[in-house]
């Protein structure tokens, strides 16, 4: 049964008759005879009488007369909710984001979109990236916040935004022997103990170390900068570390110096294609598009540079 057909039906009911119901409608008075006949032809029986006064309902256009006032409820229903949708009166984000992005960016960006869209929610799942993307994927996140060393975006199929880049830092004991030299090369590390992180990260120490001459001796491996910076506080190794996750957590008692050469990580939005369409999602994109890592130098210095307290 056409639906549009049973709302022309409920509105010659309602009017009383075919021409009053036409005006209302702004069609023809012929076009809703022609919905009409339809109609009844569909139904295998007459829903209405014509009369010169007007209409009269069958029994079996009561019938039907009372589904199609509950049609139109549940459109009238439907169409406010995606008016509110749309307006940002409500909605919901299903974001995924790798632990340090979780801890800096999106606390702002979801501050940010609750000033002002104060009825759309954001629920954060933290990933790593390639957890993230898989579950941009089955449908379970419609963000992903994700990172990549070379500034490459995800496999075809996904939208990438990317937002930014953040410098990577060397971190060492504050009482590292190395820790107060003016100048010091990544070189001097060789032969000490090292920490990294995940997949991606740790390729990232290897290819750094290996432009400067070795290979590391990697003794502890962690996801967790928190875990990382304790381990190297206490001696235990030196590392590297992005930028967010020194924003997220600092050590008292580590160094952490930078140079160029230790390289930098590109951040950036992923999502299924259209979906930057959908009101609450687009607002969290540009929430999270306004936003970039702490522009202040770290604490510390590079490879070949002096510290700001000996400067």
């Amino acid at each position: 049964m056409d639906p549009r057909r049973l709302l022309i039906f409920r509105s010659v009911a309602r009017a009383g008759s075919i021409s009053a119901a036409a005006r209302e409608l702004g069609w023809t008075q012929p076009a809703v005879s022609q919905h009409l006949r339809a109609l009844e032809r569909g139904a295998g029986c007459a829903l209405l009488l014509r009369r010169a006064s007007g209409v009269e309902l069958t029994e079996p256009g009561r019938v039907l007369l009372a589904r199609a006032d509950a049609l139109a409820v549940q459109l009238h229903m439907a169409e406010e909710e995606l008016a509110d949708l749309t307006a940002l009166r409500r909605g919901r984000v299903r974001l995924a984001a790798y632990p340090s992005a979780a801890a800096t960016l999106v606390p702002r960006a979801v501050a940010g979109l609750r000033a002002r869209h104060p009825d759309v929610d954001v629920e954060l799942t933290e990933a790593e990236p390639p957890e993230a993307l898989a579950l941009l994927s089955a449908g379970d996140a419609d963000l992903a916040l994700v990172f990549s060393y070379d500034g490459s975006g995800p496999a075809s199929g996904l939208s990438w935004r990317p937002l930014g880049d953040e410098p990577v830092a060397l971190v060492l004991a504050a009482d590292h022997p190395a820790a107060e030299r003016r100048r010091l090369s990544l070189a001097d590390l060789a032969g000490v103990p090292w920490i990294v992180g995940c997949e991606r990260c740790r390729a990232h120490a290897m290819e750094v170390c290996a432009a400067a001459g070795f290979v590391p001796s990697v003794r502890h491996v962690s996801d967790d900068y928190v875990v990382v910076q304790n381990l190297v506080a206490v001696g235990l190794g030196v590392t590297l570390l992005p930028r967010s996750a020194l924003d997220a957590y600092r050590h008292p008692d580590v160094r952490v110096r930078e140079h160029p050469s230790f390289g930098t990580r590109t951040f950036g939005i992923v999502h299924r294609e259209g979906a930057d369409l959908v009101p609450a999602t687009a607002a969290l994109v540009r929430e999270l598009g306004g936003l970039s890592y702490r522009e202040e130098r770290l604490r510390g210095v590079g490879a070949g540079t002096t510290t700001h307290d000996e400067k």
